[in-house]
């Protein structure tokens, strides 16, 4: 996927804007949505295996290249806890804070929640829950940002913005950012993680297997469907989706689901 991004610049570079940004949606944007999974896969020590960490995080270094944001090392630091403390009102940065489930809580504001979906997931963790960076951050944001250099300067202003608008626009509005929401908004009261099992999931590594994926975090994402075949009597009950797009109109439309619809926990920690 990387070196389709890479081939690809060499023709977006002489297009309109406007058949840009309709590549960007319907092409760009899913394989740097792709690559972002992939990156998740990657977080988990998938790409080489546990016994090889430093090959996962430099291999993640490449795998980012396309994204055009530095996300790969910063992405792990933040979502090993997500599995460790979900619904920690502190250590779980995939929460919406109060002032977003106040805020976005009307139908047109959910819309405007969904359409501002990669800056509050990006963002969220760096206020909320603020970190130190490590060397390896700083590795990446350099290599990136160099990275970013030379498309600007190889071929020009408007392949980097081809980058970084189809990853921005496939992580709001787009089929393929149904998981975001999928996967812990609570659609039926009790149950705080749902799998989804259609066809997306043959570009996005699997990662509609949530449930599978939480209880077998070590797991490829690739063996999650046979995980969930060998334990049917574990998962074949348990409330699931079939589709990312019904899921995004139902997160906009239904007013007993929103950003307030999570599973949160007080935070249990030596300050307190």
């Amino acid at each position: 996927m990387v070196l389709i991004q890479f081939l690809s610049y060499f023709i977006v570079k002489d297009l309109s804007y406007p058949k840009l940004l309709i590549l960007a949606y319907c092409f760009g944007g899913v394989i740097n949505h792709s690559l972002m999974l992939a990156e998740h896969e990657i977080a988990h020590n998938l790409a080489f295996g546990h016994a090889r960490p430093m090959a996962n995080r430099l291999f993640g270094l490449f795998v980012n290249l396309p994204i055009g944001i530095p996300m790969s090392i910063s992405f792990k630091k933040y979502h090993l806890e997500h599995h460790r403390y979900q619904g920690d009102e502190k250590l779980d940065t995939d929460l919406p804070t109060l002032l977003e489930a106040k805020l976005f809580c009307t139908t047109f504001g959910k819309f405007c929640w969904v359409l501002l979906q990669p800056f509050f997931y990006s963002f969220r963790p760096l206020i909320m829950y603020p970190k130190v960076p490590t060397p390896l951050e700083y590795i990446n944001l350099v290599i990136q940002l160099i990275f970013d250099g030379c498309i600007w300067y190889y071929f020009g202003g408007k392949v980097l913005f081809y980058m970084l608008i189809g990853s921005l626009l496939a992580m709001g509005l787009h089929p393929v950012a149904g998981h975001f929401i999928s996967e812990h908004y609570m659609y039926k009261k009790g149950f705080e993680t749902y799998s989804y099992y259609g066809s997306l999931n043959l570009i996005t590594f699997n990662v509609g297997y949530h449930n599978e994926h939480h209880d077998f975090p070590a797991v490829p994402g690739s063996r999650l469907p046979e995980v969930k075949r060998i334990a049917p009597e574990f998962y074949d009950n348990l409330p699931h989706h079939n589709s990312w797009v019904s899921v995004l109109y139902d997160f906009v439309m239904d007013p007993d689901i929103g950003p307030y619809a999570r599973m949160k926990r007080k935070h249990r920690g030596l300050d307190q």
